[in-house]
């Protein structure tokens, strides 16, 4: 097996792991329509993934097995994406429009807002 597929593999057991605990954590305190849980793990992820990707480009010490760990291990356990696309299915087929209209730009809008703040933070 190769090196980078392990490192892969165990960032993603760890991620999922994360995901699955903090977003049951979330829905429990903020049980509304809207998916709160799924949301704050997506924003968390991507913040997570831009102060990594920042750090690497800062630091050469950071090596690129701990940014793989990291990036497409732990950060791609971590999100959910393919949750997000079922639960914006679901507010569809329930006629929620106005909570998947809200949901789905507030995802796009805020992910990417803390995927470049992650790299500004820690870029320089």
């Amino acid at each position: 097996m190769s090196r980078n597929i392990l490192f892969v593999a165990i960032g993603g057991m760890l991620g999922s792991v994360g995901r699955f605990l903090l977003a049951g954590l979330i829905a429990g305190v903020l049980p509304y329509a809207f998916p709160f849980g799924t949301f704050l793990v997506n924003v968390a992820g991507c913040f997570v993934m831009g102060a990594v990707m920042g750090l690497a480009d800062r630091y050469t010490q950071f090596s690129d097995d701990w940014r793989l760990f990291l990036t497409a291990g732990f950060c791609g356990g971590f999100t959910t994406f393919s949750a997000f696309a079922f639960e914006n299915a679901q507010l569809i087929l329930d006629k929620n429009y106005g909570t998947f209209a809200a949901y789905t730009i507030a995802s796009f809008a805020v992910c990417v807002a803390a995927a470049l703040v992650g790299v500004m933070l820690c870029r320089s």
